[in-house]
């Protein structure tokens, strides 16, 4: 397959003189953006509420058009939903991501316009290609198979006409025939519904395969990799693929698994790891430089127009937002949207934080609901997978999955955190973890060390350590294996780790 890698390397190479631009122009190319999303949309019914058409500028978007959650903008999505043409964006949307980041059992319902699929996912996708090439420029990725783990579809509920399930799937149904040629496995494999049934049949069929790069949530790719292992009788994976290249990641924060990924299954200087940040709503960004770790670059002329809510505005009924180049380094700003597929100042729910301006690189902090502040400590997911990473570092220990939840205060006046931990190695020193994740989380987070301090209001974590399979049973019992779903890192309310814990000591 060289002439084929040569062939895709060189169409890559090609694309790269664009993001160049926009890393050079990044504030006109986002006018440029906003500009066409309010003339494509000004006779929509959306667009004439907010008199599109007399827009002239940012300012003018930002003061006659209001911040939107998805609660506020579901009863036009409910209508776009049953079919109804011109509402938020004047083409029709034939898919629907069901967007699962959570467990919550309310489910999301985004449009997926014609001009997002191409202009926004797949043309991501496209991109985090051209830029593993641009750092990598000997790579041959392309001579053998790139694996995806992807979700399901379905019947959209609200219209049979059109379908709606995880954007994975979204995206792998409609990718054209010399893409499905360079991935594994099929399409009827990638869109079987029954986890433990699809999970099997790409075992058997992609341990076969000559896979040289990997697509996929870390927690579920874990899942796969140990199956084939197994099957195999292999001690790592390189074994099995010895090709083997990249793993591109998202959805959840890879620092506490990359020491996992680099002993256990892909023990190879060779082999690198690309991040991206690919949601439901849209694609965000990707990491441009495979030595900035936990790094992005935001792509800016994706049909999405961005904004910024600096956090302390973010419970405000009218948020004040930032533009591009108001935005200041290392701080939290939860993320607006519009895009070209009808979302309009929609509030995704992600926390991000600027590394860099010029070019705008990012790195995502947290969820705007996933967070732990009973008692006034403000703790982010950020900090969690900081202080888990150096808990683990410094006990030699490896994760699979992790959650925390407040414990409310008793009679004493004091509460504290409580952890649920389940690993692929164990510390070696169960009570240096604690110390250790207690201690860097003072240290990243002063509301957090200051509650602490001396026992005021919070005590010690609890730390639990769970047997291994205890999420993947948790989950399965919630019929959520598998796709986008996953277990909230940090949770104000103890839902999660209660249920867990119940598990636990079934």
């Amino acid at each position: 397959m060289k002439l084929i890698n040569d062939i895709v390397i060189w169409f890559m190479k090609k694309r790269f003189e664009r993001i160049e631009y926009f890393k050079k122009y990044p504030v006109e190319t986002q006018h440029t953006v906003l500009e066409e999303l309010l003339q494509t949309a000004r006779y929509t019914e959306w667009g004439q509420k907010y008199n599109y058409a007399q827009i002239k500028n940012a300012k003018e978007f930002s003061e006659q058009v209001p911040v939107s959650t998805y609660e506020d903008l579901f009863p036009f999505i409910e209508r776009v939903l049953k079919g109804e043409p011109n509402v938020l964006w004047p083409t029709s949307s034939e898919w629907f991501s069901k967007s699962s980041g959570t467990t919550n059992a309310r489910s999301k319902f985004i449009p997926v316009s014609a001009e997002s699929l191409e202009e926004c996912h797949y043309k991501g996708g496209k991109d985090m290609m051209t830029l593993l090439v641009q750092n990598r420029p000997d790579t041959t990725v392309f001579d053998g198979k790139g694996l995806s783990i992807g979700g399901t579809l379905h019947e959209n509920p609200y219209n049979p006409d059109t379908k709606a399930g995880d954007i994975s799937a979204i995206i792998v149904n409609n990718l054209p025939a010399w893409a499905q040629y360079l991935r594994t496995p099929t399409l009827e494999i990638a869109l079987l519904d029954e986890w433990e049934t699809k999970i099997a049949r790409m075992v058997e069929l992609c341990s076969e395969e000559d896979v040289t790069n990997m697509l996929g949530v870390p927690t579920w790719a874990i899942v796969l990799l140990d199956r084939i292992m197994e099957k195999k009788g292999a001690s790592n994976m390189m074994e099995i693929w010895p090709d083997f290249q990249v793993f591109v990641h998202g959805a959840v924060a890879f620092t506490p698994y990359r020491d996992l990924f680099r002993t256990k299954y892909f023990p190879s200087s060779s082999v690198d790891y690309l991040e991206v940040y690919n949601a439901s709503e849209g694609y965000i960004a990707v990491q441009d430089d495979l030595s900035k770790v936990g790094e992005m670059l935001l792509m800016l002329d994706y049909g999405i127009y961005y904004e910024f809510v600096p956090m302390s505005e973010l419970h405000s009924r009218y948020p004040r937002t930032l533009t591009l180049d108001e935005v200041e380094l290392n701080t939290n700003y939860a993320l607006v949207m519009s895009t070209n597929a009808g979302l309009w100042r929609y509030l995704i729910g992600d926390t991000i934080k600027f590394t860099s301006k010029y070019p705008f690189r990012i790195k995502v902090s947290g969820r705007t609901k996933h967070f732990i502040n009973a008692f006034g400590e403000e703790v982010i997911v950020e900090n969690a997978d900081i202080s888990v990473t150096e808990a683990c570092s410094r006990t030699g220990a490896k994760i699979r999955e992790f959650t925390a939840a407040p414990i409310f205060m008793d009679e004493n006046g004091k509460g504290g955190h409580e952890w649920i931990f389940e690993f692929e190695t164990h510390p070696d020193d169960r009570e240096l973890f604690n110390k250790v994740l207690d201690e860097k989380l003072r240290e990243v987070n002063s509301d957090y060390d200051a509650k602490r301090y001396k026992d005021l209001a919070l005590l010690p974590p609890v730390v639990h350590h769970v047997p291994e399979g205890t999420f993947y049973r948790w989950m399965s019992e919630r019929g959520q294996l598998g796709g986008q779903h996953k277990v909230p890192r940090l949770s104000n309310d103890r839902k999660y780790v209660d249920g867990l814990l119940e598990l636990k000591n079934q």
